[in-house]
């Protein structure tokens, strides 16, 4: 039997990505968000349309997409509430975000030169795409970004000898299902989200 149910989040299962782009001052912010996909040589990227991310890659017209491993999430989720934007909005004040221009910094991971756009690349994450803008979209309060790959970068170890594709049995993605952290199937972390999005989440701290 089936409920109706208004659910508050529609994460059923998705890779969490780290967006890094370029500051007005020239310094990197770094966001996770999950709500990405992909088609061919594009994405679409869902952000909030004050975020910082999302007002730095409509001004340079570029960001790095930078797919993050399962390893990673004790430092993806350093990053959950912070943001790189100085003025707060009310919901991102009430779910306890607090202001933070040190990203890469505070997740304890390691700005890359990219080699076509001005958004750093985080050295940590096997995957990079560098990425231009092709389109924005209104989405209520958020924004769809269409953007295209121009370069990536991926570690060799991922690489299927021989051949241009990623290996998927050695690519370990970590994923977001609704707040809480998954990778190679398994339960890892919940997600400092949960908390701020009052989220009942059946996982804890020591899973």
């Amino acid at each position: 039997m089936h409920s109706i149910v208004p659910l508050k989040v529609h994460y059923y299962g998705t890779p969490v990505v780290l967006v890094s782009s370029t500051n007005p001052d020239g310094s990197s912010n770094l966001a996770p968000m999950s709500s990405a996909w992909w088609l061919g040589d594009s994405a679409m990227l869902g952000l909030g349309t004050s975020s910082r991310t999302t007002q730095n890659i409509l001004r340079t017209g570029s960001c790095v997409l930078n797919l993050a491993p399962s390893s990673l999430v004790d430092h993806v989720d350093r990053l959950a509430l912070l943001t790189g934007e100085p003025v707060l909005t009310p919901h991102k004040r009430e779910t306890g975000y607090r202001y933070e221009p040190r990203k890469f910094e505070a997740a304890g991971l390691s700005p890359q030169p990219s080699d076509l756009v001005s958004a750093e690349r985080v050295a940590e994450c096997p995957i990079q795409l560098e990425c231009t803008l092709v389109a924005s979209h209104d989405f209520g309060t958020a924004r769809a970004l269409h953007v295209r790959v121009l370069r990536s970068h991926v570690d060799e170890s991922l690489i299927l000898p021989g051949t241009s594709y990623v290996d998927p049995i050695a690519w370990d993605p970590l994923i977001m299902k609704f707040c809480d952290f998954f990778g190679d199937g398994r339960p890892l972390a919940p997600s400092r989200l949960a908390e701020g999005w009052a989220m009942p989440g059946r996982l804890t701290a020591a899973s």
